[in-house]
């Protein structure tokens, strides 16, 4: 399994998910034609994909989704009760209705549910040919039965959305500081470097900080956080970007 992360932040959110011929994207936060450019950048087209998973319904997760259902035959892989949310986007032809567990070919997935300030929210674990990958972006919190069903996998995508104290003392309403700080807001460096140090083993590989605030967090802040909750584990820890794709990493 190869893991890139094309695009993570409040502007847009895109991952490749490459399983030798089953290839996926979670979210379309880009225009589709930026997709688009992304994907040849890793000699690939949309002809390549074969289905587009979506977390939530977001603008910064589907903003490319309209011009992608008229560009493309690719199909959309959502639990039933989000689709009121998407209703007047996709045409129910195009969705692939999931349960909480299922695969597209030979990939198997579970799903984590999610707590975020929209109706459904969903992360994802990734299992092929014995490696797995969890996927979880814009949640408040992560229910403790899913934290069970995070421990010892290959590789992380998770949200290290803001520094506390960069988010108390900056520029947002108040409102919106308790919007990001709620239960169905967004993880912060400390909340996301204490799950991980519970669910990492001698068995992960890698950690993408994914999410991360424009105006509530900067890259060394995130990276030192969740370094200092791995300093005991062979891990390597990767920052996702909004303007630049993430290393390919392999598990």
């Amino acid at each position: 399994m190869k893991v890139k992360v094309l695009a993570s932040g409040s502007k847009g959110n895109v991952s490749l998910i490459m399983c030798d011929a089953t290839k996926l994207l979670i979210d379309l936060g880009l225009s589709c034609a930026q997709v688009e450019k992304h994907l040849e950048l890793n000699n690939l087209s949309y002809d390549d994909i074969t289905g587009l998973l979506i977390s939530h319904s977001h603008t910064d997760h589907i903003k490319g989704l309209a011009t992608f259902i008229k560009k493309t035959d690719i199909k959309i892989y959502i639990p039933k009760a989000m689709y009121k949310e998407l209703e007047n986007i996709v045409p129910i032809n195009r969705c692939v209705f999931i349960e909480d567990e299922f695969s597209i070919n030979d990939v198997n997935i579970e799903l984590i549910h999610t707590s975020h300030d929209t109706d459904v929210s969903v992360g994802y674990i990734i299992e092929y040919k014995g490696k797995t990958l969890v996927h979880v972006t814009d949640t408040g919190y992560i229910n403790r039965k899913y934290i069970k069903k995070m421990i010892n996998k290959n590789a992380y995508v998770i949200e290290s959305n803001h520094d506390e104290t960069m988010l108390m003392d900056g520029p947002y309403p108040r409102f919106l500081k308790e919007r990001v700080i709620s239960d169905r807001g967004h993880l912060s460096n400390k909340t996301t470097a204490g799950y991980l140090k519970k669910v990492t083993t001698e068995n992960t590989k890698y950690v993408i900080l994914a999410h991360l605030s424009e105006k509530n967090n900067t890259k060394e802040l995130a990276y030192n956080e969740v370094s200092q909750a791995l300093l005991d584990k062979p891990i390597k820890l990767l920052i996702a970007e909004q303007d630049h794709e993430s290393d390919l990493i392999e598990v």
